[in-house]
């Protein structure tokens, strides 16, 4: 199996695929395969999130590592989806532009590069709507 090939048979990089207990309707982003509240009576599917949130809290970063140092500054959310449950993600937008409380959807765009001519990395950003 190739390195590309590999990447995309993790569905939850691509396609914000978590999952839901039906018992509850609770859903978990990242994929979780036991509800905590629920524990054995929960019964735990798979689940396509939205793509729809709001940011709860963000953080500019400024001095990054070399590899996103090209990025600085770029702005990193905890994003609350419609579906309840949050993750952290960056937000393409300017630092002055974010708020606590923006709508925001996901987008599909480059996460990083192995160096010129390597691996190029794919995965959800969000975007202001």
């Amino acid at each position: 199996m190739t390195v590309a090939r590999f990447w995309r048979k993790i569905p939850q990089r691509y396609n914000l695929i978590g999952t839901k207990c039906e018992t509850c309707q609770t859903v978990f982003f990242p994929p979780r395969t036991l509800c905590p509240d629920c524990r054995r009576d929960g019964k735990i599917v798979d689940h396509h999130c939205g793509g729809k949130g709001t940011v709860v809290t963000f953080t500019v970063v400024r001095t990054a590592s070399d590899q996103f140092s090209n990025l600085t500054p770029y702005v990193l959310a905890i994003i609350e989806l419609d579906e309840g449950c949050r993750l952290t993600s960056q937000v393409i937008c300017e630092p002055q532009e974010i708020f606590i409380g923006m709508k925001v959807k996901s987008v599909f765009r480059v996460i990083t590069e192995d160096g010129p001519s390597g691996i190029i990395h794919y995965g959800t950003k969000f975007v202001p709507v």
